[in-house]
Formats: C-alpha cells, sequence, structure tokens
C-alpha cells in the first residue's frame, strides 16, 4: 500500500466565534461537533476580548492560548466594542486582514449588511429563527469553510 493512494487527513486550522449569547453559541457549537469535519474551536464573548485574542495580550498572551484562527465567526451585537468595530479592526491590520469573517449576526439592517462588505467580511449570515434552518446554516458554514475552500496559511514574519 502506497502512502500517494490514501489522502491526507487535513487539520483544520481554529474557528474563534465571538458570540455573547450562550444560547447561540451552543447552538453553533453542538452542530459543528456534530459535523464529519473536525474544527477546533475558540469563543470570545465581547469584542474587546477577541481583540486580545487575536493581538495576544491580557489573558492570551501565550500563543498556545489564542492560535491564529483559520476563521472568525462574529457575531454584530456585542457588549462594549461591538462587531462592527472588530471588523474593521481585523480587514485593517496586515497581519489578520486574511483571516475569513463571517458574520453571523439578528440584524438584517441593509446599512448594516453594507457597512460589514465595505470593511471587508466575506459572507453576511442573519441569524434564522427556525432551528432547522439555524442547524443547516451551520453544516453550510462548516461544510464550505473548512470541506470546500483553501484558508490561509499564517503569514510568515519577514523582517
Amino acid at each position: 500500500m502506497s502512502e500517494v493512494s490514501h489522502p491526507a487527513i487535513r487539520q483544520n486550522p481554529p474557528l474563534l466565534i465571538v458570540e455573547d449569547s450562550n444560547e447561540d453559541f451552543e447552538a453553533i457549537e453542538r452542530f459543528i461537533g456534530r459535523s464529519p469535519i473536525f474544527v477546533p474551536i475558540y469563543r470570545c464573548v465581547n469584542g474587546e476580548q477577541a481583540l486580545a485574542f487575536l493581538y495576544h495580550s491580557g489573558k492570551y498572551i501565550q500563543p498556545e492560548t489564542a492560535p491564529r484562527p483559520g476563521m472568525i465567526v462574529l457575531d454584530l451585537n456585542l457588549p462594549g466594542t461591538d462587531g462592527r468595530e472588530v471588523l474593521h479592526r481585523i480587514k485593517q491590520d496586515d497581519n489578520l486582514k486574511t483571516i475569513p469573517v463571517v458574520v453571523f449576526t439578528t440584524s438584517n439592517n441593509p446599512k448594516d449588511i453594507l457597512d460589514c462588505y465595505n470593511y471587508g467580511v466575506n459572507s453576511y449570515i442573519v441569524k434564522p429563527i427556525n432551528f432547522s434552518q439555524l442547524k443547516q446554516n451551520i453544516q453550510m458554514l462548516v461544510d464550505y469553510w473548512f470541506g470546500v475552500t483553501t484558508l490561509p496559511d499564517s503569514p510568515k514574519n519577514s523582517s
């Protein structure tokens, strides 16, 4: 048996979920956990925590506690620094802007949608109220971003 005939098991990069609602986070985590695609999940509950995670500050100073995510699922309506500001900061930073960001929010406000795409969001999903639709959306998100697409590696520091 040759190694070439067997596809390599792909190690998926971590998913950072920035979500203040425990109920929404637990539903997302449960659906992703049932997926045949294994994705390590990290969670931040507000914008300040997400930025600390991404910039390795505060309790996230050690890279092991805050690995570079392969993708970020971001709620817009967060306490304190909201998701709009987090998105803007990510997409303005040369070291972070290649991380795909999917906004997953209750807001279907056309201004929010336009602003997010102007900031560089990769996808904007309005959270469905229907439980089965939520499950389907999460599965499609995981299948697409972790099963179909090729995510960028973290940039190498060039001095």
